[in-house]
């Protein structure tokens, strides 16, 4: 398949939520606890399934054309979602406000992150928005290496601030930038074997693609982690955590694969596509699984026009 370049109608590098209601959630989490926030995210989670009306609609054609979901069942299923995003991000304030020792995990295939960094492998943690990669490296505390989360956030300095009390991060974010600069430092965590983790479904304007089939229909995804394993011959697998009941969080991880980098171009193009292949097929497995954990709010397939 011929790659791409980004559609910037689709998604504009800006994550739902806002730097104002993050600190409104830090606020009741800190003066009368956790299950002040929950609480009012009932109402906030109503008001953003009717009112956000592009990232809805973008959510019911997820649950009625591709997950099949009957109308009405989709129609709460966009609650559904909403509540389950405000539910993960509050979690992510509440661990990086020193609150870890509410929640707790479980790990499946976690020998491959320790693999990699006990056999100074390196490797590439691939990911997408579902679940929640940053939680879930906050509570992986068996792991005694640091891994570098590539992602674009617009307000990531500000974010930076309001967490300045934790003092110790299992993940250091490298922050996506226009002229290029976060490219350096990821050579210079794979040159040195280091983990990076990188966003598997989304992109920004200008970076290669490669068009794949996904729950029924065609989307774009980045082909850049692929190419950086190909390139520095690090394992790669898809990796995330998954929010269950009771503030328990789920980690999964992808037997790991290598990129063949044959010179070749054409060989080259091949196996890149066969590698997204894996990846795609263990996303699917991941979102059936947790369908309401899928955070694409914007129009991610070719088709989603339609509606």
């Amino acid at each position: 398949m011929a790659e791409e370049i980004v559609d910037k109608k689709k998604w504009d590098g800006k994550t739902k939520g806002s730097f104002s209601g993050i600190k409104i959630f830090i606020f009741l989490i800190k003066k009368l606890g956790l299950n002040s926030a929950y609480f009012l995210l009932v109402f906030v989670a109503f008001w953003f399934a009717i009112f956000s009306r592009k990232g809805s609609k973008a959510q019911f054609y997820f649950f009625r054309e591709r997950l099949k979901y009957p109308f009405f069942k989709s129609l709460i299923s966009v609650y559904k979602n909403n509540f389950t995003l405000g539910q993960v991000l509050i979690d992510k304030v509440a661990i990086l406000s020193g609150l870890k020792h509410k929640f707790t995990t479980e790990h499946t295939n976690s020998e491959v992150i320790e693999n990699m960094i006990k056999n100074k492998t390196g490797g590439i943690l691939v990911n997408a928005h579902v679940g929640s990669w940053e939680i879930a490296g906050q509570l992986l505390d068996r792991y005694n290496g640091k891994i570098y989360l590539v992602m674009l956030v617009a307000e990531h300095e500000k974010i930076k601030e309001l967490f300045s009390s934790v003092t110790e991060q299992k993940i250091e974010i490298i922050p996506i930038k226009e002229d290029g600069t976060h490219l350096l430092k990821i050579n210079e965590v794979l040159e040195d074997k280091g983990i990076i983790a990188m966003h598997g479904d989304r992109f920004v304007e200008g970076a290669q693609t490669i068009k794949q089939k996904f729950l029924g229909e065609y989307a774009l995804f980045p082909s850049g982690p692929f190419r950086l394993a190909a390139k520095y011959n690090v394992p790669i697998s898809f990796a995330t955590a998954f929010r269950e009941k009771n503030r328990h969080y789920h980690f999964f991880a992808m037997k790991p694969i290598y990129v063949q980098n044959p010179g070749n171009l054409k060989k080259r193009k091949e196996e890149i596509n066969k590698s997204m292949k894996v990846y795609l097929s263990e996303l699917e497995k991941m979102i059936k699984k947790y369908p309401m954990q899928w955070f694409n709010y914007y129009q991610f397939w070719e088709d989603n026009k339609k509606i």
